[in-house]
């Protein structure tokens, strides 16, 4: 069996492949500015559309820019597809019954009333996930209530709420404490007054916790994230109730220019944006969300600054590194490794291949940002920045060349650092895994080989699935039957027995008479 190590190299090898390929599904973002897409749940719909070696399969289509399993959002509309009256209105009706009961300005009016009440009077539903006013405790007097939530408590939401774990829609893994501190230090080392956390809610909560704790500290923070739970826990210059797949603020207008208003504070001077999207998500929309809030913040920016650049923080894991650069030229990626508290592979202390991928992509210049030496990073006089303990400065490359923290070598072959897991394959002319397939394709299938489709859709997965049902159901059929058989066994001998004894009864009544 894969250990989870190998799952992650093989994603990484399939998005490299994907990359180097044109297969599978892509975003189309009409040039037009009028468009208007259709709604979901979840904010305007993404168009996509099915393509093979650089061609349209089928027709385009709309659907969920947070949920890429139909499961979580079913929404499907085909992109010329004409819905009758009915139909939209059954999906508006739909769409206002997924929206958060409570309004942001209700929200923030049951906040206050909250942090008024005695310790004794504060209660958590765990159930509900619902901080409850005293006239709502009848109505939870059956669920897991938490008592006596303290303020500082109210400061650490994330710790109350469960963690949403979807990674392809939420993927709320919260930074560790460890790499959160980092952040927060390196934020005001590098001089920022101001924090645009978008998926960060957990570096969110440390910032505003340092700054009511001490007076010293300067820096302000601003949440967008998907996660609406948060509303109960903020004032609306505090956190926006935001899907960033789309670019969509859910409190509309008003929760749009608080973003304005903080982006622009200072004429724009000491802002930076740090986000921490999930990992199953497309890199493509994202972009196009994140150069929309540059374009927000540039408003605010005079002529003479125009050639400035937004600073951003993208924490992503390495292999999308080109991916990033493509739509980000200035981007450059820092060894650090981010770690979470709720992930089971992306924790700090282990080393190999056991490392976290997960690292930070900015456009802060890398000589400016300084990494801990205690956790073993160190400067690199020859490349003037920090790198990991074992990522070793290549004479060939002149750079130092790992991306995953552990030792690359240089193959002379290839012109580059390669992993040392790798071999040169002299029929595929360059590096690779030792058991890859030669005749496998750059693009395509990883199962069958085949370029119309990917190992997602391998229609080869099926039958495989239907057999392994197959064998499933005909040993349960044959378990059924063997009890059925001696269930029936067991009946036909109590039945034979019972005779044979009214037979021996009625012989010895014949014989007595």
């Amino acid at each position: 069996m894969a250990s989870p190590r190998d799952r992650l190299e093989a994603v990484e090898a399939e998005e490299s492949a994907s990359r180097r390929g044109s297969s599978g599904v892509e975003v189309v973002f009409p040039s037009d500015p009028a468009f208007s897409a259709p709604l979901c749940p979840h904010g305007p719909t993404l168009l996509f559309v099915k393509v093979s070696q650089g061609k349209e399969e089928t027709r385009r289509f709309y659907a969920c820019s947070a949920c890429r399993d139909r499961k979580d959002c079913n929404f499907f509309q085909w992109e010329d597809e004409k819905l009758s009256e009915a139909r939209l209105a059954a999906r508006e009706a739909h769409n206002r019954r997924c929206q958060p009961p409570l309004s942001r300005r209700q929200c923030v009016e049951r906040y206050l009333k909250f942090i008024e009440l005695p310790l004794t009077q504060r209660k958590f539903c765990q159930r509900c996930q619902q901080l409850l006013l005293p006239d709502e405790w009848g109505r939870h007097c059956e669920h897991q209530v938490m008592g006596d939530v303290s303020i500082t408590q109210l400061r650490r939401p994330s710790q109350l709420l469960y963690p949403l774990e979807n990674k392809k829609a939420n993927a709320q893994y919260l930074f560790a404490d460890r790499s959160c501190q980092f952040l927060v230090d390196l934020l005001s080392t590098l001089g920022f007054r101001r924090v645009l956390c978008v998926g960060t809610p957990r570096l969110h909560e440390l910032i505003m916790s340092t700054a009511s704790g001490d007076k010293k500290s300067n820096i302000k923070s601003l949440l967008l994230d998907i996660d609406f739970r948060y509303s109960q826990f903020y004032m609306e210059d505090s956190f926006c109730h935001y899907n960033m797949f789309n670019h969509h603020f859910f409190d509309g207008k008003a929760a749009l220019e608080v973003c304005r208003a903080f982006l622009q504070e200072d004429e724009g001077e000491g802002v930076i944006m740090v986000t921490d999207p999930p990992f199953g998500g497309l890199v493509e929309p994202l972009a196009v969300t994140f150069k929309k809030l540059i374009a927000m913040w540039k408003e605010g920016q005079s002529q003479d600054d125009s050639h400035k650049e937004l600073p951003i923080f993208w924490i992503f894991p390495y292999f999308f590194e080109s991916r990033i650069c493509q739509f980000f030229p200035s981007f450059c990626m820092l060894d650090y490794q981010v770690d979470y508290d709720n992930h089971a592979l992306y924790k700090h202390g282990k080393t190999g291949r056991k490392q976290s991928p997960v690292r930070i992509f900015t456009n802060v210049p890398r000589d400016k940002i300084i990494l801990p030496t205690e956790e073993g990073y160190r400067l690199c006089p020859l490349c003037q920045r920090y790198v990991s303990l074992d990522n070793q400065h290549c004479e060939h490359c002149n750079s130092c060349t790992s991306k995953d923290g552990r030792k690359w070598r240089h193959c002379f072959l290839c012109k580059k650092c390669v992993k040392p897991s790798w071999i040169h394959c002299g029929i595929c002319n360059h590096c690779a895994l030792p058991g890859h397939s030669c005749e496998g394709p750059k693009d395509g299938c990883f199962i069958c080989g085949e370029l119309d489709h990917k190992r997602s859709t391998c229609p080869n997965i099926a039958p495989s699935k239907r057999a392994n049902k197959a064998v499933r159901k005909q040993k349960q059929r044959k378990s059924n039957k063997m009890k059925m058989e001696t269930t029936k066994g067991q009946s036909m001998n109590h039945t034979s027995v019972t005779r044979k004894k009214k037979r021996r009864e009625r012989a010895h009544q014949y014989l007595c008479s």
